[in-house]
């Protein structure tokens, strides 16, 4: 039975890969990733070359069974996402799952993290609140569930943090503002990148800032919040 690896990658800064992330990169037989054309920019930089296979939310079954197959034959494969941890709000944690039913009959999976940057992890850690607990609530439904998640945000004692895309930034902050208008709130905004902006404040002085310049609406967001 060959060897699962779960690889965390930088956010933006590849300088933030770890040393043993690398040299795993160059031992494993296979890649599987969230986009090839960003993984390879990561290999390229640091000169690896290794096979790529795509496996995103939704990719086939015959891809998840190609995957096993590989590992059946003794092979060792790397899962990386865009960017981060692989299976923190990302569909790593689905293939992992199904890999360990695939390959139920065989001798044990074994499958080893390699850790290193999370995106969740790095804002909580600069954001000033209590992180003793904290509630990780991926990101906001789309349409349908959105207001029952934001109820949840506006009921937890502890530390929330949860993340945003650049389409739906503004109006998670008014649907905050209508709930909770007195909770502190910190948002990263392309945390480790060239343009990474924290922003502190209630979600109506946050409001205020991005709508004063469109470009601070652009990137990805994580989103803490504290009553």
């Amino acid at each position: 039975m060959g060897i699962l690896y779960i690889i965390a990658t930088p956010l933006g800064n590849l300088k933030d890969i770890t040393f043993r992330a690398i040299e795993t990169l160059k031992e494993v037989d296979l890649v599987a990733c969230e986009d090839t054309r960003q993984t390879i920019k990561l290999l390229n930089h640091y000169g690896i070359s290794k096979p790529l296979t795509s496996y995103f939310q939704h990719s086939k079954l015959s891809k998840i069974e190609y995957l096993a197959e590989q590992l059946k034959l003794g092979k060792k494969i790397a899962l990386v996402t865009d960017a981060g941890t692989p299976g923190i709000s990302d569909p790593g944690n689905k293939l992992i799952e199904q890999l360990i039913i695939l390959t139920a009959g065989e001798s044990s999976l074994k499958i080893i993290p390699i850790p290193g940057p999370c995106a969740a992890i790095v804002a909580l850690s600069i954001c000033g609140f209590p992180t003793d607990k904290f509630i990780f609530m991926g990101f906001p439904p789309h349409k349908k569930g959105r207001e029952t998640y934001f109820k949840e945000v506006a009921a937890a004692e502890e530390t929330v943090v949860f993340y945003e895309s650049t389409h739906r930034i503004l109006k998670t902050l008014e649907q905050i503002k209508n709930l909770m208008p007195e909770a502190k709130l910190m948002i990263g905004r392309e945390l480790t990148k060239m343009f990474e902006t924290i922003y502190r404040g209630t979600a109506q002085e946050i409001l205020d800032i991005l709508n004063s310049d469109k470009n601070n609406q652009k990137g990805e967001f994580v989103v803490i919040v504290r009553k």
